[in-house]
């Protein structure tokens, strides 16, 4: 892949890639945290969401007495590198609350991972692709294939399909009623209002 300078100041490639997202939430309304987070994705510059998953509640992974998750992955089209990606995701993370203190594990408002980047892999500081842990994680492969063909080559790790078999999936339950797959429209549209009423909360502090 070849990396340009575009117009606004993004470190883009010259043809878009498919990636998949990982999104995380168990504070602050979790279920709301994700889907305004998919909703996000769709607005990121030099990229096209193409799906989401459905949402899932997990068990958490990490220090005991935490709430459950809600889990979800996004599959997007996008021509932003990963470093530039990666800041948009922070971004994203820092706008709904989060604030990285170091923790392992612990409790998150949102957490946001590369998950497959195309056919590539990185492994520099800050950043690791495809995410080191996602072979031993139900809660990224179950909606990762929700998303992502059956025969879906993670680099370096292997088949999703063959994945998927190997990992034991209790704790991982889909959110009654739900399709396999969320609307998008709907999606967005929450997500709308959901930056509306955080943009209203902040002018009043």
């Amino acid at each position: 892949m070849t990396l340009t300078d575009s117009s606004p100041g993004w470190l883009t490639l010259d043809a878009p890639v498919a990636v998949w997202i990982g999104l995380g939430s168990n504070l602050q309304e979790p279920e709301r945290q994700v889907r305004a987070a998919i909703g996000e994705l769709a607005a990121l510059p030099e990229s096209h969401l193409q799906a989401a998953s459905r949402l899932y509640r997990t068990a958490p992974v990490g220090p005991p007495g935490q709430p459950d998750y809600i889990n979800a992955v996004a599959c997007l089209e996008t021509r932003l590198a990963p470093r530039a990606l990666l800041a948009e995701l922070h971004r994203i993370e820092l706008a709904h609350g989060r604030r990285r203190d170091g923790t392992r594990w612990g409790p998150r408002i949102l957490d946001l991972d590369i998950l497959v980047y195309g056919d590539a892999r990185f492994d520099e500081p800050g950043l690791t692709i495809p995410h080191p842990e996602m072979a031993r994680r139900a809660f990224v492969l179950v909606p990762l294939a929700d998303v992502a063909p059956p025969d879906l080559a993670v680099p370096g790790v292997g088949i999703l399909a063959e994945l998927l078999e190997r990992c034991e999936r209790d704790g991982v339950e889909p959110l009654g009623g739900q399709a396999a797959g969320v609307n998008l429209s709907a999606i967005k549209s929450g997500a709308t209002g959901y930056l509306e009423e955080r943009s209203k909360n902040n002018r009043g502090k």
